[in-house]
């Protein structure tokens, strides 16, 4: 596998704080050239997947090898795709969701939840079909768009370029920071634990339900709670539930806080996916508990208390410019932000849980899709010509061409001449 495989699972797994040595237990195979894109997402994909399973085999005790096959990693990136109920294919995005022209470039809105599409239709003003928020945006300047919804309580982003992104306040936030932070808040000795792994889960949508997902494979009991008046979207449900148990608790009602609560004194892991700051009320630090922590933006900067999905982080941070253009957004081949970002919280968790084994200490790890975003953006290696061109004068002028990829150890750096010009050359050998 190549140097860029192993160099972005090793990157990953020392921001989990993980021994270098055991990166060799991780083995590479299967079909090569998925999940095609301008940007390495293949490469995160991979690294994602192998760090979190080889936290899985350091919290077991286990000797390895993991093996890491590109095809169970590709068609897993994209699983809402696969998903087929009854022979039914899913929706996977409601006719809201989506590109939008403005006055002055793009924007993308999200509209899947019932309240996120009345806040978008009450935000414009528009009737509810695709016609009459065509109408309302192309109508207005991008950000504007953005800053109405987001005032409503909907979702929708101005297409941004990468340099527009790196020069905002956000974005500025988001590149002085690390692509995770882990954290030891206290000396509290680690939950005693008699049966599987407890995990609360209070995720939505894709990142946060992959890790808990992934944790439920690995063994752990995961219920997952969802207030009664706004479930999980059903498709979405039966691609990210698989495995766990769910249930519907309201915790503004006193009965349903208590039982939360308690299930909550006797879990040994929550892992949350709202936006910063909306469950603050609900007090739910607790000694020993390992807390992992979602969001969309991160809980810093000036879009710290925003809402946000894959898709509008990719049209913010310039990531949709990228793999298309400022005039015609693109997007990345999968919801790559999501899964990536689900398999490493599900690593950070795992690697938490190992380090509070023999350290103990209450634990927080907190992730955000634009902090993953800006890691497959540049923190991975990425392929650049012109590392792999030479230039020399010759009698053809000045030339730039492509180095020969056979090299080997003390084997030639290159040619010892430029082409000169056909046929001037004498019909004899070198030195005759």
């Amino acid at each position: 596998m190549d140097n860029g495989v192993r160099t972005g699972t090793e990157l990953l797994w020392s921001a989990l704080g993980g021994d270098p040595a055991l990166v060799d237990r991780v083995e590479y195979g299967g079909v090569s050239g998925l999940l095609p894109a301008r940007l390495p997402v293949m490469d995160l994909a991979r690294a994602a997947v192998a760090v979190c399973a080889l936290a899985a085999v350091e919290h077991e005790g286990l000797p390895g090898p993991v093996r890491v096959d590109d095809g169970a990693v590709a068609t897993a990136f994209v699983s809402e795709r696969h998903l087929r109920i009854d022979g039914r294919t899913p929706v996977n995005f409601a006719p809201l969701s989506r590109f939008w022209r403005a006055a002055d470039g793009w924007v993308r809105t999200h509209a899947n939840y019932p309240h996120h599409k009345a806040a978008l239709l009450a935000a414009l003003n528009a009737a509810d079909s695709v016609e009459a928020v065509a109408a309302a945006i192309g109508e207005r300047k991008a950000v504007e768009v953005e800053a109405a919804v987001y005032a409503a309580g909907g979702l929708a982003v101005a297409l941004r370029t990468p340099g527009e992104w790196a020069a905002s306040e956000q974005g500025r936030e988001v590149a002085a920071r690390p692509l995770l932070t882990r954290e030891r808040l206290d000396d509290a000795p680690p939950r005693r634990r008699t049966g599987p792994l407890r995990i609360l889960d209070l995720t939505r949508v894709i990142a946060g339900p992959v890790a808990t997902r992934t944790l439920a494979l690995l063994g752990a009991d995961v219920l997952r709670i969802d207030p009664p008046d706004n479930p999980e979207l059903p498709d979405q449900h039966a691609d990210t539930d698989v495995g766990k148990r769910t249930a519907a608790l309201d915790l503004d009602r006193p009965s349903d806080r208590r039982t939360f609560d308690e299930l909550l004194d006797s879990a040994d892991v929550l892992v949350t996916g709202y936006r910063p700051g909306a469950l603050d009320r609900f007090d739910l630090d607790r000694p020993g508990l390992v807390t992992a922590r979602l969001s969309a933006w991160g809980d810093y900067g000036p879009w710290a208390g925003r809402r946000g999905f894959d898709s509008l982080v990719q049209v913010a941070t310039g990531i949709a410019a990228v793999e298309g253009s400022a005039e015609e957004p693109g997007a990345l081949p999968a919801q790559a932000l999501d899964h990536g970002t689900g398999y490493l919280l599900a690593a950070a968790v795992l690697r938490a849980l190992t380090e509070q084994a023999s350290e103990g200490g209450t634990r927080l790890v907190r992730l955000a899709l634009a902090q993953t975003g800006h890691w497959l953006s540049h923190g991975l290696p990425r392929y650049e010509a012109g590392r792999y061109l030479g230039e020399s004068e010759g009698p053809l002028g000045r030339l730039r061409y492509a180095l020969s990829p056979v090299s080997y150890e003390g084997g030639a750096a290159g040619w010892s001449r430029p082409p000169g010009l056909a046929g001037a050359d004498a019909p004899e050998w070198l030195g005759a």
